[in-house]
């Protein structure tokens, strides 16, 4: 099943500056003006090479990468070792953390049935990412994933061996974040041996570990025989801890010829009860207590104070529609969603949705909702979150969830730990000192 490893970890040394001024969230949600602020503060932060800029961006972060590693920005620890990892957030008004280990892990081809995808990925971010690992060698951010630990056992592990003082603790406004570096030769085989039997599910990084596939084979193409591009960084936790929040991520319709809400709720009728209700603003609670009762629930809200609940009268409807689906998938809120109303209602099929030609995304109620305000976007339909068992449940049925379906918060900070998949002098540095 999955083989894990320790690694000697990339990290930044005192010379760079105080690791909150150095670390950033993942490259695909900041934007232009978040990356300058972040170089304002320390012209070190790992956004450089996270993501580069100019007329040959990947080229100018293998160079900056060269650099930082000579003037030793960067250093590779002594000892292999097991990063654990904790973030500390509030989400929907609770305190809550959630931990795991940062390590290696072998990369294995999905059909193989040990790393398990949950999500469809687009090409475009794909490339992306595979031109910078050309370039740099070097994974600056970890593939977020999930594991069952029935009995709880690697948690164990884990609490113990971050009961001592953290190496870093530092706070980024939204969430604090600690990690503690394990290198105890014993404890790392323990924690190795829990996972010989288990599957790992991706939460979060379908695209960069399809990219980590599709590097570790053009490395072979190469004549590259090495383990290092065999494996890639990863963050594991358990499924079952009580700090995992998922935030739904809510579509946005725009663009369309020909938008005719009540045309749209009358195809809807047939499978939906429809609710015409009075206070935008009541939507997440009426949402809630919908997916609390385990009811197929949306809102679509087209502007003014007003939107419309549906609520599937059905579910059996999409095991006539989706036939080749397991229950897993029939029974997913955005499978609904795109099935019933997506396409059916509005003539938005598979493609348009992949090239977001008619069909955004956000997690954020107030842009949902501000976005049909100011009139770029026709409508918004707000979802409840997945549940964290149902990207379980299709995962291993070998299936995958439309794009967008999940959002795991909080997001992994972005440059604690890097993992080097090239052997070479860079590979030999000294110790942090941190």
């Amino acid at each position: 099943m999955a083989e894990i490893k320790p690694f000697r970890a990339l990290r930044f040394t005192d010379k760079a500056g105080n690791i909150a001024s150095l670390t950033c969230p993942p490259y695909d949600i900041i934007s232009e003006e978040q990356r300058q602020k972040f170089l304002a503060e320390n012209p070190y932060n790992i956004i450089r090479l996270e993501l580069p800029k100019g007329e040959d961006p990947y080229t100018q972060a293998g160079k900056t990468l060269e650099s930082w590693l000579d003037e030793e920005i960067l250093k590779c620890d002594r000892d292999p070792a097991i990063y654990i990892y904790e973030e500390e957030f509030t989400a929907y008004g609770k305190t809550s953390k959630v931990k795991g280990i940062i390590c290696r892990v072998k990369l294995e081809e999905f059909s193989k049935g040990i790393v398990l995808p949950h999500e469809e990925t687009l090409s475009k971010a794909k490339e992306d990412r595979f031109n910078l690992m050309k370039a740099t060698s070097c994974n600056f951010s970890q593939i977020y994933s999930l594991y069952m630990d029935e009995k709880h056992e690697t948690a164990a592990r884990i609490d113990a061996l971050s009961s001592g003082a953290p190496r870093y603790e530092f706070s980024d406004g939204e969430v604090i974040h600690r990690l503690w570096i394990v290198n105890d030769p014993v404890a790392i085989a323990a924690i190795c041996e829990d996972f010989q039997d288990r599957k790992l599910y991706i939460a979060d990084g379908h695209h960069r570990y399809e990219t980590a596939l599709n590097y570790r084979n053009w490395r072979r193409e190469q004549g590259d025989t090495s383990e290092d591009p065999a494996y890639v960084m990863m963050m594991l936790v358990d499924m079952q801890s009580d700090g995992l929040v998922v935030f739904p991520t809510h579509r946005l319709v725009r663009n369309l010829d020909h938008y005719d809400e009540s045309a749209v709720l009358d195809a809807c009728r047939k499978d939906f009860e429809v609710y015409p209700m009075q206070d935008y603003r009541e939507i997440p609670a009426n949402l809630d207590a919908l997916y609390r009762q385990g009811k197929k629930a949306f809102a679509l809200y087209s502007g003014g104070d007003g939107w419309t609940l549906l609520i599937l009268k059905d579910l059996g409807v999409m095991a006539e529609l989706l036939p080749d689906k397991s229950a897993a998938s029939q029974g997913l809120d955005v499978t609904v969603l795109h099935t019933l109303v997506l396409e059916r209602a509005f003539g938005i099929d598979k493609e348009n949705m992949a090239n977001q030609k008619n069909l955004t995304y956000t997690r954020s109620f107030e842009e949902a909702i501000e976005s049909v305000q100011s009139g770029e976007s026709q409508c918004a339909f707000l979802l409840n979150p997945t549940r964290v068992t149902e990207i379980r449940d299709v995962a291993a049925a070998g299936e995958k969830m439309p794009q967008k379906s999940t959002y795991f918060y909080p997001k992994l900070i972005t440059g604690l730990v890097m993992n080097q998949t090239k052997s070479g002098r860079n590979s030999r540095s000294a110790p942090s000192g941190r």
